[in-house]
């Protein structure tokens, strides 16, 4: 594989990530926005691997010679990471397990007044973690499942673009 051909790959997969986090991150937007859909704490959460996936693919755009296979990798655990944010998500929702983050519990006050109890709740109402928010009613996957089936395609998108590059390495010189 030519240097040129490497290069063309190295840049797909950086314009890919980069353009992928900004999907996620606008279509989370979007669902929070337009459609009213409140995002619980593992939500908000499970937003940061792609803040950061958008950071490494314009590390990958801009990297050269032996770093290339350590922003790979970075992105590799990047979205390794979203990955397994999304598994312990869909656990919180399917009951498997307890929320792991204090935010999705309510907060039990032993206060009687009502003034104090009305002073001490959030300015946005909070939803629980364990409450699947469901794009299409005949669909039964929610988000954090969508999620994880989109970090899913990635990291295949990264290994196979990566395979790609080793079939081919040594042959078209």
């Amino acid at each position: 594989m030519s240097h040129q051909q490497q290069q063309y790959i190295k840049n797909l997969v950086g314009i890919s990530m980069v353009c992928a986090g900004l999907f996620a991150l606008g279509f989370a937007w979007l669902a929070q926005n337009t459609w009213n859909m409140v995002p619980c704490g593992l939500c908000l959460l499970e937003r940061w691997p792609y803040r950061i996936l958008i950071v490494a693919g314009i590390f990958l755009l801009l990297a050269r010679g032996k770093l290339i296979p350590w922003v790979k990798a970075i992105i590799v655990l990047i979205l390794v990471a979203s990955l397994g944010l999304s598994f312990v998500h869909v656990g919180v929702e399917e009951g498997w397990w307890a929320s792991p983050l204090p935010e999705c519990y309510a907060i039990a006050r032993n206060t009687q007044d009502l003034a104090t109890r009305f002073m001490e709740m959030p300015d946005r109402p909070h939803k629980p973690c364990d409450l699947p928010s469901y794009l299409f009613d005949w669909l039964p996957i929610s988000l954090t499942m969508m999620n994880g089936l989109y970090s899913f395609a990635l990291l295949m998108w990264v290994f196979i673009s990566n395979q790609i590059e080793k079939k081919y390495s040594g042959k078209f010189r």
